[in-house]
């Protein structure tokens, strides 16, 4: 089974922010020769957010690491998944989404007293 990191995703608006999400992914896949590398879930509403879960493959993540070289070292985070957070975060705010990011496992852990 493929290896998975999947984000929470916060948004104002599901279906500006999904549409460019979708884009920015579909670019990063034909940018390093992936396919299908990504999924995403439908929304749930609530508290004025939508809120879904973004799954993209650690396979696209290290391709992207790859052909970034050290510039992807350099982006603010702690290992892999984190420097991609990042990474995803400041494409993103280049659109002007009103989004937030998480890693899922993480939200979940005992560790952030979410059980």
């Amino acid at each position: 089974m493929e290896e998975r990191l999947n984000i929470n995703v916060s948004a104002t608006n599901y279906d500006e922010s999904s549409k460019e999400i979708t884009t920015i992914l579909t670019m990063l896949e034909e940018m390093v020769h992936g396919e299908n590398e990504f999924r995403m879930t439908d929304s749930e509403f609530a508290f004025g957010w939508h809120f879904y879960v973004v799954s993209v493959s650690l396979n696209l993540i290290q391709k992207l690491s790859d052909q970034m070289g050290d510039d992807f070292y350099k982006l603010k985070g702690k290992g892999l998944e984190k420097k991609f957070l990042t990474w995803l975060t400041q494409k993103t705010k280049q659109k002007n989404l009103h989004v937030k990011f998480a890693i899922k496992e993480e939200m979940e852990s005992s560790k952030f007293g979410i059980f």
